[in-house]
């Protein structure tokens, strides 16, 4: 009876987990919309564009440890709160940005808000591992990514809708993204109330034992690190490239609102991805699946890389189904074994994201090379998925120099 009664009680939890991953997803592909609408407003070159990434993903890096901090002061329940007030604030701070057409504060105001996430994130990862037995944990965090890649599929649709567009004058522009944050703002705000009159389950209790050791010691943490920061890197960077390459002429000579809505279909293969991933992973090993998800990913890359027009186009669009179960298997495989160690090594695994603040913008400045140009510049991503496999392959095995974990 209490089993039974402990299930549903995860069960229920898990429900609400998701809808954390929800809500950052839509943030996420929103700055797909931005890049693009900023690049036009603030008359900006490929790099400076791509200060809106490095700012948002920036803060994973910037704000990790200190988010572990604060979650291990206030508990697990307020840290929510606490995570999703910050993206209320950071999106309202969108409205001053937009009356004085500021560019900093625009990204100040991402920065926060990716702050809010980063807290999010360090309570629902680990969360849904433990919500469940250890063997479906990646199942579980395929199911909650694909349920995050619903708002990645969504948001780019109202945001190129609301925001994408011609505008009179800079004022006109500026104002376009005034709707959609603040209405974030209040759904953020909303949630957040929801969750301070929730009881949840204490699945996670704070050890007392201090854990002296150095966890990047353990090779499979230390190189999924690399390998989870690469991939939201890459995955970061081909999103938020779509709209500028679907209107090469070379490619597809796309208006902006038709190209954005593109972007919905990269974000959707990532949802179709994690559905049929968490089935998969029931009976399929994590590492297999991961590396011919890699290779897949590095072949329809060299496509993109070495045609033009809507071959281009679509092999590009399609690495978004086999980027889907990437995150979760890395990060399940990345933390296999380590016992106690597992909540330090996620704090770690954590500031990962920070790739999607460094690859974008070393593909902005590939692309703002007049000799290689945006087109090529996909060779980036491309070494970044050959990295990912190789990981599969071996690098997610432990070597003879980590220490051994004692229970």
């Amino acid at each position: 009876m209490e089993n039974t009664s402990r299930s549903t009680s995860y069960r229920g939890a898990f429900a609400l987990m998701t809808l954390l991953f929800f809500i950052w997803g839509g943030i996420v592909s929103l700055n797909d919309i931005l890049i693009p609408h900023f690049k036009g407003l603030f008359t900006m070159d490929y790099t400076e564009t791509m200060l809106i990434q490095f700012c948002f993903f920036g803060a994973y890096f910037m704000m990790a440890i200190p988010a572990s901090m604060l979650i291990e002061r206030i508990g697990y329940k307020k840290g929510i709160s606490a995570g999703l007030l910050t993206i209320g604030l950071g999106a309202l701070l969108f409205l001053p940005a937009s009356w004085a057409i500021s560019y900093p504060l625009f990204l100040f105001g991402l920065f926060t808000m990716a702050t809010g996430c980063v807290i999010l994130q360090v309570v629902a990862n680990p969360y849904v591992i433990i919500l469940g037995p250890p063997e479906t944990a990646s199942s579980r965090l395929n199911l909650a990514q694909g349920v995050n890649s619903l708002a990645t599929t969504l948001a780019p649709l109202f945001g190129g809708l609301f925001i994408l567009g011609s505008y009179a004058t800079p004022k006109e522009a500026a104002a376009a993204v005034e709707g959609p944050y603040v209405g974030l703002a209040l759904f953020a705000f909303a949630i957040a109330g929801i969750f301070a009159l929730l009881k949840l389950p204490q699945v996670i209790s704070p050890s007392t034992k201090k854990l002296k050791i150095n966890v990047l010691r353990f090779r499979q943490l230390r190189l999924g690190a690399i390998a989870l920061m690469l991939y939201v890197g890459a995955e970061v960077a081909i999103g938020s490239f779509i709209v500028n390459f679907l209107g090469e002429p070379h490619i597809a000579g796309l208006e902006e609102k038709k190209a954005a809505n593109y972007i919905a279909l990269y974000w959707g293969g990532l949802m179709i991805g994690r559905f049929l991933g968490s089935a998969i992973l029931r009976k399929v090993s994590a590492q297999k699946v991961l590396f011919i998800s890699a290779l897949a990913a590095v072949g329809l890359l060299a496509v993109t890389l070495t045609s033009n027009g809507w071959l281009a186009m679509w092999s590009m669009l399609a690495v978004g189904l086999f980027n889907s179960i990437m995150w979760s298997n890395i990060f399940a495989l990345s933390i296999d074994g380590l016992g106690e160690y597992t909540n330090k090594a996620s704090g770690i695994l954590v500031m990962a994201p920070v790739g999607g603040a460094l690859l974008p913008l070393l593909q902005g400045m590939l692309a703002d090379i007049p000799e290689v140009g945006l087109h090529l510049s996909y060779v980036l991503p491309l070494v970044c998925y050959a990295f990912i496999g190789y990981y599969a392959l071996h690098g997610y095995k432990a070597g003879k120099q980590d220490p051994k974990i004692t229970e």
